[in-house]
């Protein structure tokens, strides 16, 4: 499906590869049901979403991810700064970033939101230059990132058996952090996320106080803790009380932050990246616009 000349807000950049193939089955046979009332195109590569993005910019006011967190991610590296509204309709494994702002997988919805048109002025994340909008870091998550890239099935109890078997294998790693030059924590890790938004996805809610608009990045470092209470860490994840153990150490700013650490394996946005040497991370307070959706809560 192409976009044709008709005159619509929104253009749905959709991922065929993303999410488990009874929802992305389902999407796609209503965004193709409703081609009367909007325009999607089916991207193969980041590469394609990103020119069609640049070759229809000034035809559309909203630029919709059909996707999980890594389409989401593109769409929006072609947004920020920009006067153009991101949008998503959440079709991934996670989807942290839609859950957080309110999109759901209902496509008559999402049609009256653009209507609206609506915004909201979302902070971001970089990471060395690189773009984050919901979660990044190093340890257990970004280990398990690694290996889910790795697999041909996708989903949520695949997932679930990646991390359990990185957490078994799971060893400590050396890690310091230093705020505006100063450093704040020196020592061994299980985990260290750099949060924009509260959770991973699937509601698994990493960061209870984080706020997307704040101007402000949370970092939360968990320290080596014995590996039987893995399941009451489970459920403080879930229960939004991760920052309530005495393992976890838990930093709310808005100043530059600097990572160093002899692992290379980080995730961004829960796509698997390798950074050798210090991670540098910065918030551009409001950078992107974000459309508003009838269940956003901010």
């Amino acid at each position: 499906m192409q976009p044709s000349s008709g005159n619509h807000k929104a253009l749905f950049i959709l991922n065929p590869y993303a999410g488990v193939p009874p929802v992305k089955f389902l999407i796609s046979k209503e965004l193709d049901r409703r081609k009367q009332e909007l325009e999607c195109f089916r991207s193969l590569s980041i590469d394609e979403s990103g020119t069609m993005i640049k070759r229809n910019f000034e035809k559309y006011e909203v630029f919709i991810a059909a996707g999980g967190d890594g389409t989401v991610h593109t769409v929006a590296g072609e947004l920020i700064g920009k006067e153009k509204l991101l949008g998503v309709l959440p079709i991934g494994s996670g989807n942290g970033f839609a859950k957080e702002l309110g999109f759901r997988k209902k496509v008559r919805s999402l049609l009256k939101d653009i209507e609206k048109k609506e915004c909201l002025n979302i902070d971001v994340i970089e990471i060395n230059d690189n773009l984050c909008l919901n979660v990044a870091g190093v340890g257990l998550d970004s280990f398990v990132a690694h290996s889910f890239d790795k697999l041909k099935t996708r989903g949520l109890w695949s997932y679930i058996g990646v991390t359990l078997i990185n957490f078994i294998k799971l060893r400590p790693f050396q890690a310091s952090v230093s705020v505006a030059g100063v450093e704040v924590f020196s020592g061994k890790l299980f985990d260290l996320t750099v949060a924009n938004t509260r959770q991973f996805g699937n509601n698994a809610f990493i960061a209870p106080d984080a706020v997307p608009n704040d101007g402000k990045m949370d970092i939360v470092m968990i320290e080596p803790f014995p590996k039987v209470l893995f399941p009451f860490f489970i459920y403080r994840l879930f229960a939004k009380k991760m920052n309530k153990s005495k393992y976890v150490k838990y930093i709310k700013t808005g100043n530059e932050v600097t990572i160093n650490t002899g692992e290379t394996r980080f995730h961004i946005d829960g796509e698997p990246v390798t950074i050798s040497g210090a991670a540098v991370v910065k918030i551009r307070p409001g950078a992107l616009k974000v459309l508003r959706t009838r269940y956003n809560k901010l």
